[in-house]
């Protein structure tokens, strides 16, 4: 008898465990499931609907190439940028440089500005650069470790403690904006953050070729723009996701 009810017990208090553990794995996949929705795919099959050129209402007939996800660039096409404007958000990409010393980047909360008669599109940079071999860096007009380097807010903030991968080889990369607090991220892991706005940022944009353009970077909305700077590069994965006051994102 006392060996039938320890069975019994057994049986009952692994019942309960496994209950519990199809529970939380239920729920985690509920939560997993629900993340992964609020994410919307910017570039997916061949489909470039949702961007045009700048200063076009067309996306680019040469130079850009969109085949099964990934976006190749050949440096002829000139930038191309999204219809859509975006507050706070999560942005994430793919990319491999296939220039030696390239040069790109995307820019976000880009909007039109109109100087003189010449209307420029103008936005918060994530420099993309094969910093090692760039012209500037051979030279010396650029440090390493400077604000004009990969990962950087160009112009404005440099990036720290990052680890790139070289040419021909996939990074990944990643910008959080929610209200002033602004993150770049690179190979998983973060090499900038700054408060949009700020004192320090306004004295960075002042000191910086921005200065003559009013409220630069510190706009609610804004359009993401990527770069066609000359050289060879490939995306892949490129997705957004809109945040609110609330949301939580990985690595915070």
């Amino acid at each position: 008898m006392r060996l039938l009810t320890s069975f019994l017990t057994a049986g009952i208090l692994f019942g309960l465990i496994a209950c519990k553990d199809q529970q939380h794995k239920e729920t985690a996949d509920t939560n997993q499931s629900g993340e992964e929705n609020d994410w919307h795919v910017l570039f997916e099959g061949d489909n470039t609907h949702g961007w045009r050129g700048v200063g076009s209402d067309t996306f680019p007939a040469k130079g850009w190439k969109l085949e099964n996800g990934l976006l190749s660039g050949t440096g002829e096409g000139g930038d191309i940028i999204s219809a859509e404007q975006y507050g706070d958000l999560e942005l994430e990409w793919e990319w491999k440089m296939l220039t030696p010393g390239g040069n790109s980047g995307v820019k976000y909360f880009v909007r039109e500005y109109s100087t003189d008669g010449k209307k420029q599109w103008l936005g918060l940079e994530y420099q993309i650069l094969d910093d090692e071999n760039f012209s500037w860096m051979k030279d010396g007009r650029m440090k390493p470790g400077d604000f004009r380097t990969l990962a950087a807010l160009y112009e404005i903030y440099p990036a720290g403690n990052k680890t790139a991968r070289p040419v021909g080889q996939w990074n990944t990369s990643r910008i959080v904006a929610q209200g002033r607090h602004t993150e770049h991220w690179l190979n998983g892991q973060m090499v900038l953050q700054y408060e949009r706005g700020s004192d320090d940022f306004r004295e960075k944009v002042r000191q910086s070729k921005f200065a003559p353009y009013e409220n630069f970077g510190e706009h609610d909305k804004g359009h993401i723009l990527i770069q066609d700077h000359g050289s060879e590069m490939v995306f892949r994965n490129i997705r957004i996701r809109e945040l609110s006051a609330t949301t939580t994102h990985a690595g915070r």
